[in-house]
């Protein structure tokens, strides 16, 4: 086992670290390598309901206390996690196979997520509707919604765990949380932060397990009152009615794949810069990541060219080498979906003008690829790639490329690059998107909120909305 690595990976529920009861497990490994670095236990039904009554228990102490010594403790929580980011850096890189500079910004970016939430609780404002009677008083009050399950995906093993548990903390909620099996110990030292920053035990409970029975498990408890997943959207569509099933509220934040638009009027140069480094960062294992490019007809050769040659420059290897600039994918799986989906692209007519291969025979590494005069039919352009994969679309008629953008059934994020208003405008209006970038990269900020429409999923994550996400409303009508 590598040194850096967890000795243990312990479960974290009523505020105690300890090894599951269930006597299944898995081996973690580093996917630069695919060799072993760790071992993760289980939790069995015994320790569901375990995590089931800790959230009980965790959600009658944490209520009552008010927005403002919560806000404390989430500030000091961030505080430990930007003391302590080398540490959960490292060990993200090792299991999960980002950069290390990236899993850095993961980690700071999630500490901005826990105080902006700790800020924002403080801010739950109901409010008072004039009555019409002498003597009642109308009020709306918000109330936190109750314990929470919340679902986190491996390619952003902190931030996503971030935002389900923050939400639910600023609210007053407490939460059982299952981090991806894949990148456990991350997850581990963030909470750990928590808990040394004084959250009271039972308010969050962290697990491992088979995502099916957990899932099924905790969301049809009675405990439970809200849901939170981020993942696929199979998977989220089956939560979905399963959280309908029991009256449970859900947000689901499901896949994408995002149209980028690229007018004549814009410098190539500049924005094909911006957008490889958008479309490479984190392998492309990013649900908001850019992967339908539509170039208008002037500006198509030179911005292809150059993101071409930029694609050319990235080094491929070990997030831990500092001389990389792309890591491995998580999992062989997703080597193999690149390949698929590179081979049924090229057997219809697509022109592979960069990569389109595996890497070697050790770890998960997959060239960075480009593919031009790519048809209709290639399943690429209907299947979310999650992978270093850009697909180049000509177009010369602006309503003809925005009928393409919407066409598929996801609506997480699209972008555009344009310097003229009018368009710009237009764009901003007619994409079918639940958010829409403007000549820059200005999403997934704490501040502002995330999510998606169609089948990318609904609800959000971030800004107010994310807050309210785990608030109820309550209206209260008193005859003095």
């Amino acid at each position: 086992m590598t040194t850096q690595y967890l000795d243990t990976l312990d479960h974290f529920i009523n505020g105690v670290w300890a090894q599951p009861t269930s006597s299944e497990s898995q081996t973690v490994v580093n996917p630069a390598t695919n060799k072993p670095i760790g071992r993760l236990g289980h939790a069995s039904r015994a320790d569901l309901d375990s995590a089931l009554a800790a959230a009980q228990a965790g959600f009658n102490i944490w209520r009552r206390v008010s927005a403002f010594e919560r806000g404390k403790i989430l500030r000091k929580t961030a505080d430990l996690m930007r003391q302590r980011v080398d540490r959960i850096a490292t060990l993200l890189t090792l299991e999960q196979g980002k950069l290390l500079a990236e899993a850095k910004l993961e980690v700071l970016g999630s500490a901005d997520v826990v105080d902006w939430f700790a800020e924002e609780g403080r801010r739950a404002y109901g409010r008072i509707i004039p009555a019409r009677a002498d003597g009642v008083r109308n009020m709306v009050i918000m109330e936190p919604i109750g314990p929470v399950a919340g679902f986190s995906p491996w390619n952003f093993p902190v931030l996503q765990a971030a935002r389900k548990i923050c939400g639910s903390l600023a609210a007053g909620c407490s939460i059982i949380i299952k981090c991806p099996e894949e990148t456990p110990a991350s997850p581990i030292e963030f909470v750990k932060c928590f808990q040394d920053a004084g959250v009271p035990a039972g308010v969050i409970n962290l697990l491992y397990g088979v995502p099916k029975d957990i899932s099924e498990y905790l969301v049809a408890s009675p405990v439970i009152r809200k849901i939170s997943f981020t993942g696929s959207v199979p998977v989220g569509k089956l939560l979905g009615s399963l959280a309908g099933l029991h009256m449970k509220r859900a947000t689901m934040e499901l896949g994408g794949h995002a149209p980028v638009l690229i007018f004549d009027d814009v410098d190539t140069d500049s924005v094909a810069t911006l957008l490889a480094g958008m479309k490479y960062r984190n392998a492309g294992q990013v649900c908001v990541s850019p992967t339908r490019f539509f170039v208008q007809n002037k500006a198509y050769d030179k911005f292809v060219g150059k993101f071409i040659d930029l694609a050319k420059q990235i080094k491929v290897g070990d997030g831990m080498d500092p001389a990389s600039k792309m890591g491995p994918l998580a999992n062989p799986r997703r080597v193999n979906a690149m390949e698929s989906i590179v081979l049924d692209a090229k057997e219809k007519g697509a022109k592979v003008q960069i990569g389109g291969n595996r890497i070697g025979n050790e770890g998960n590494f997959f060239e960075p690829t480009v593919l031009t005069d790519v048809p209709d039919n290639a399943r690429i352009l209907h299947e979310e790639p999650f992978g270093p994969i850009a697909t180049m679309i000509r177009f010369n008629d602006a309503d003809e490329m925005l009928t393409k953008a919407n066409s598929l059934p996801f609506g997480l994020a699209s972008y555009a690059f344009t310097h003229d208003a009018k368009t710009a405008t237009k764009v901003s209006n007619t994409l079918d998107h639940g958010m829409v970038s403007i000549n820059h990269f200005g999403i997934a900020l704490p501040e502002t909120p995330f999510g998606g429409i169609k089948d990318s999923g609904y609800g959000h994550e971030g800004g107010i909305e994310g807050l309210n996400a785990y608030l109820q409303t309550k209206f209260i009508s008193h005859l003095a």
